[in-house]
């Protein structure tokens, strides 16, 4: 695997309460904690910013037009915080002074977007006009912010694997973005297994992953996290975390997450490989 370009800043440190990033840790993979919502209010900012200085939170997906949207890209730029762009079609905007166009289209996009879970995976081409003034808007917004275009897209609610973005090739080609969650053999469905390697498939076509991808939660049993943490040995593994919700603050802040990584260390960024080997999530699993 080749390390010598990556997307995001610099190299991978060891954290508080790991092991040195040494021989005795030969890793191959990464362990990426990134933390959603950021600029969403002030709140949540404030605890991801605090995990960031623990140093269990690798990077952060942030929310513009959004109250706290202003100071929250200040302080990124401030601290040097690895910040992509969460895109938001289905949370109200809260900013003050909110275009009221951008406010119409994303109301007519929540509605169809909440209103049945299944409505992601169809196509409404009457909304396609939405979607992109949605996208093209926030990608505008993200670049005055932070003073360049992002790195890596990720969606709030997971809203960018929705049928009108990746079909439509919403997404800027070539630019790093969030696969659906990943699963082991037998967990879920046949259909789930196959639905998400499917939309896994089209993503890769036009952008760049990491291997695989899980939510910090549940945090019990902790033999879960420790399987999770073990596959950046091998594999660039992205945990998702809200730091907003308390218990997963707590987690993060209160020294749970170091008796899971064991002699893991967790990245300092969001780390990818411009090319990766080809590696089987299936068989490190069945070992």
């Amino acid at each position: 695997m080749d390390y010598s370009t990556l997307i995001s800043p610099p190299a991978q440190v060891s954290r508080p309460g790991t092991a040195a990033a040494d021989d005795r840790c030969e890793q191959t993979g990464v362990l990426i904690v990134n933390a959603d919502d950021w600029g969403r209010d002030w709140e949540t900012t404030q605890r991801i910013f605090e995990c960031i200085e623990h140093g269990t939170v690798s990077s952060t997906s942030a929310m513009v037009f959004m109250e706290d949207s202003e100071r929250a890209a200040e302080l990124a730029l401030q601290a040097n915080i690895d910040a992509g762009l969460h895109i938001n079609f289905t949370t109200p905007f809260s900013a003050p002074d909110c275009p009221r166009e951008l406010l119409y289209y994303q109301a007519k996009t929540a509605h169809y977007l909440r209103r049945h879970r299944a409505a992601r995976a169809v196509f409404h081409p009457g909304l396609s006009r939405s979607f992109r003034y949605l996208m093209e808007a926030q990608l505008d917004e993200y670049c005055r912010l932070y003073g360049s275009y992002p790195r890596r897209i990720d969606g709030h609610h997971h809203m960018h694997l929705c049928a009108n973005i990746l079909f439509a090739n919403v997404l800027p080609a070539g630019i790093v973005v969030r696969r659906s969650f990943s699963l082991r053999p037998g967990e879920r469905s046949w259909f789930i297994h196959k639905h998400r390697q499917f939309l896994d498939s089209v993503l890769a076509r036009r952008h760049r992953m990491t291997d695989c991808f899980f939510s910090l939660p549940p945090l019990e049993p902790a033999t879960r996290l420790q399987t999770i943490f073990t596959l950046s040995r091998r594999f660039v593994v992205e945990v998702e975390t809200h730091p907003a919700n308390p218990d997963e603050y707590r987690f993060l802040t209160g020294g749970g997450i170091q008796q899971s990584l064991r002699d893991m260390s967790i990245a300092t960024g969001f780390l990818v490989p411009q090319t990766a080997e080809s590696k089987s999530l299936d068989e490190w699993f069945a070992i």
